[in-house]
């Protein structure tokens, strides 16, 4: 049997939404700052509280902070949601639309009597960005289960543990090791998402099905040379360590064949102008939806800088210091995801996301499904992350048509 079509969402319902969340923010900075242990961030959440009971939902704070509004149905749930914290000084729609997507949603099968036979849950996941603490994706990883006492113990540069974080912002940091969901309660979780990237605004295409999250492998690169006079050391008698990390950085950017890699941080010491660098450090990561590709950047990695090192007469290690593995979607939520579109009539592809979400904590619990919508100029984290209203609503009702169609026997 056909599911019924989504009622369309109302762009200048999201519109108010959006506009209204965004002066949630620390006017003292640029862009949009909101962030989850920070005044703005408490406020805002209030608000989303209010506008879910608004659309109909029944709304509760569960012990981690995570916002949840529920519509009442048989069995297990059809769930969608992301976060609305934000990075210092970033944008307005990266996750903010998820959470406001399906608050719309559950306006709709509020107003217009076409809901699902299931319960629908939409969650506001508590922080989901990097946090002061060193841990990103608080919320979900309570749900999900694999919060641990040993996180809660991590600090922040003033001393402050998260579990007083969280207390400090009414959660209960005890309470959050024991609120998991079961995998029988959750049917599937589908999220709206910005694509952060410019893909779908180059190719012209309203729409992506997310194919997999990306994994992250990360290292620490450290090479040792040798200080000396830079006015008086010839230059072929040097064993300069930076040149040597400069020439593994250039390696690092042909090994991102096949997915992405990035050194974000360089350390030179002893870091004067008139000292030939004695040691080097890089910290270096590659993101990839392929398990088996992300393996191999190790041994290749190695070689490469072991090869700029040997040239300059300098040592090196490599640490591995994290290896987050990818999250696949599944073909069949892909599958449906890209059958409701098509029952809109939005063009579509496919992409991996290259970004860390909370539907990667969701995952185990149940088969979990993304859409993208585009990005101007694939910015984000920045105060310049735009996309339009029109393709928030798009995205909106891919969602819906989505949860209505995963509904369907």
């Amino acid at each position: 049997m056909n599911a019924p079509l989504a009622p369309a969402p109302q762009p200048a319902r999201i519109q108010a939404d959006l506009d209204t969340l965004a002066e949630f923010r620390d006017p003292e900075k640029p862009g949009w700052t909101r962030r989850a242990f920070g005044e703005y961030g408490v406020a805002g959440r209030k608000w989303i509280a209010e506008r879910m009971r608004d659309a109909g939902l029944d709304v509760r704070t569960d012990p981690a902070g995570n916002i949840i509004g529920t519509l009442p149905g048989e069995g297990p749930a059809l769930v969608t949601g992301s976060h609305t914290d934000t990075v210092e000084s970033g944008g307005r729609f990266d996750g903010i639309i998820g959470v406001l997507a399906g608050i719309e949603v559950a306006r709709l099968f509020t107003e217009s009597g076409v809901r699902p036979r299931h319960e629908f849950r939409v969650v506001d996941f508590f922080n989901e960005e990097p946090n002061p603490y060193g841990l990103s994706c608080v919320g979900s990883r309570a749900i999900g289960g694999v919060l641990t006492p040993e996180q809660l113990d991590l600090t922040d540069p003033d001393g402050e543990t998260l579990r007083d974080g969280l207390t400090r912002v009414g959660a209960d940091p005890d309470g959050a090791l024991r609120c998991a969901w079961s995998a029988d309660e959750v049917l599937a979780y589908v999220e709206l998402h910005i694509e952060q990237g410019p893909l779908l605004e180059r190719h012209g295409v309203p729409l992506a099905v997310v194919t997999a999250i990306a994994g992250i492998h990360r290292a620490v690169i450290t090479v040792d040379g040798q200080a000396d006079h830079a006015g008086t050391t010839p230059m072929d008698l040097r064993h300069d360590a930076l040149c040597a990390a400069a020439e593994t950085v250039t390696a690092i950017e042909r090994l991102a064949a096949g997915g992405v890699a990035t050194v974000g941080r360089i350390e030179s010491q002893p870091g004067a102008a008139n000292v030939v660098p004695e040691r080097a450090r890089l910290w270096v990561e590659f993101r990839g939806p392929d398990a088996g590709w992300l393996d191999a950047r190790h041994a290749l990695l190695e070689s490469a800088a072991a090869e700029a090192a040997r040239t300059r007469g300098c040592t090196v290690t490599v640490e591995w210091v994290s290896a987050v593995a990818p999250v696949p979607v599944p073909d069949r939520m892909q599958d449906t995801i890209a059958a409701a579109i098509d029952r809109l009539g939005h063009r579509q592809e496919r992409m991996f996301s290259g970004a860390g979400h909370d539907a990667a904590h969701i995952a185990p619990l149940a088969p979990m499904g993304m859409i993208f919508v585009p990005s101007r100029d694939g910015r984000s984290h920045c105060p310049e992350e735009f996309t339009e209203t029109g393709q928030v609503a798009t995205g909106a009702h891919a969602l819906a048509q989505t949860l209505l169609d995963l509904d369907t026997p």
